[in-house]
C-alpha cells in the first residue's frame, strides 16, 4: 500500500479523506493534541485495521470523536444530564466522557465492553473532517502501540507508512497533556484519568463527583 500525504489546506483534502473512510480505509489527521488515525466507527472491518496497523491489543477500546455534543445520540444510550452539562462547559476540549454504548456501535470499537469513550476535539480541521464523515469517527493516536505520540505528519509517516491510505498534513500539533476522562456510567461519576481539565473544574459542574 502506498501512503499518500496531502496538505490539510488542500481544497480536496476532506473529500478525499471521506472517500477513503467510506471505503473502509484509514486516515491520519491532526487534532488538538496529537495526530490521530481514524476509521468509520460503524465499519467493524475498518476499525479492526486500526488494531492491526498499530499492533494494538484487541481488548483496548478505541475512543470516538464527534463534532458536536448532539451526536452523542448516535452512539450512546441512557445519557445522563451530567453529560450534557459537562459538554456545554468543556466541549470542544480536553474532556473525554465514558457512556453506555448503543448496540449499533460495533464490539471491536469497545473491546467487547459495554461503554464508549467520547470527546469533541478543539481543532477546526478535525471537526470539519468528522462532520463531513458523518459526525463520528473511531480515532486513536497515529503511532505504533507503545511508541511516542506523533505531533507531525512526518512522525506519522515514520510509524505508519505503507500501513494506511492517507495522511493529512496540518503542521505540528501541540501535544501536551492528554484529556481528562470521567466515567458517567457509575453513580456517582468517577474520574478515570486526570488530564488537562483539573478535578476542581469538574466539581463545579458535578456536585456529586466523588
Amino acid at each position: 500500500m502506498q501512503t499518500q500525504v496531502i496538505a490539510a489546506t488542500d481544497p480536496d483534502a476532506i473529500d478525499k479523506a471521506c472517500q477513503l473512510l467510506g471505503a473502509g480505509g484509514l486516515v491520519a489527521f491532526p487534532t488538538d493534541t496529537v495526530y490521530g488515525v481514524g476509521a468509520d466507527a460503524f465499519q467493524p472491518g475498518a476499525v479492526e485495521k486500526i488494531y492491526e496497523v498499530k499492533g494494538r491489543p484487541l481488548a483496548k477500546a478505541i475512543p470516538l470523536l464527534i463534532d458536536k455534543a448532539e451526536n452523542l445520540h448516535m452512539i450512546a444510550e441512557h445519557i445522563p444530564e451530567a453529560a450534557w452539562a459537562l459538554a456545554k462547559r468543556f466541549w470542544p476540549g480536553a474532556l473525554t466522557v465514558v457512556l453506555h454504548r448503543k448496540p449499533e456501535v460495533p464490539d471491536i470499537v469497545t473491546g467487547g465492553g459495554a461503554t464508549i469513550a467520547v470527546r469533541v476535539p478543539d481543532h477546526s480541521f478535525a471537526l470539519g473532517l468528522i462532520r463531513a464523515a458523518g459526525g463520528v469517527l473511531a480515532v486513536t493516536s497515529a503511532n505504533l502501540s507503545g511508541c511516542p505520540d506523533p505531533t507531525t505528519a512526518g512522525e506519522v509517516m515514520g510509524y505508519l507508512e505503507s500501513r494506511i491510505e492517507l495522511i493529512l498534513d496540518g503542521g505540528r500539533c501541540p501535544g501536551g497533556i492528554p484529556s481528562t476522562v470521567i466515567d458517567l456510567t457509575s453513580t456517582p461519576p468517577s474520574v478515570v484519568r486526570l488530564g488537562a481539565i483539573p478535578r476542581h473544574e469538574l466539581a463545579k459542574q458535578l456536585a456529586c463527583l466523588q
